[in-house]
């Protein structure tokens, strides 16, 4: 999150990151399918409870069908508006942040409110340690930027990504 912080406010953060391709970049998103299934597959194991998968309360495996849409339609042919782009980012945005909040509550520290049946284990142990480490933050930093690169149509994409 520092990076994060830091790319958007450094001179040379903000230079790459205007540099960053956003139709290529929204083609990242397809990474929540397989996600989902392995958090799905997981909950089959007993490693984290129902509610972190689309089974039960995730809902984040829809940012990843629709992101080859969204790149399709919307950047590809441009039939959809620059609002309806950014209505996309945010929603996949809070999507993220709904399966963030259930896993975070949900692992079995003192902040713990849910899943006391089946706490949220798989992601304290290797390679699952790499969703809510690597993952998340490059699906948050990716919406960001899409978002900072949308709001601002004078900024033109030069396809670093």
């Amino acid at each position: 999150m520092l990076l994060i912080v830091f790319l958007f406010q450094s001179d040379t953060g903000k230079r790459w990151i205007t540099s960053v391709d956003v139709s290529r970049l929204t083609l990242l998103h397809i990474v929540r399918i397989p996600v989902e299934l392995i958090l799905y597959q997981l909950f089959v194991y007993g490693a984290i409870p129902e509610l972190m998968t689309f089974a039960g309360r995730n809902f984040d495996i829809l940012a990843g069908i629709t992101a080859p849409l969204v790149y399709y339609f919307g950047y590809q042919k441009q039939w959809l508006s620059r609002p309806v782009i950014i209505g996309w980012h945010i929603i996949s945005l809070l999507l993220l942040g709904n399966i963030v909040v259930h896993a975070i509550l949900s692992i079995p520290f003192p902040l713990q409110q849910l899943a006391f049946e089946q706490p949220n284990i798989a992601v304290l142990t290797f390679p699952f340690v790499l969703l809510p480490g690597l993952v998340v933050p490059l699906v948050f930093f990716s919406h960001l930027i899409a978002l900072s690169l949308e709001r601002n149509p004078r900024i033109v994409t030069t396809g670093m990504l």
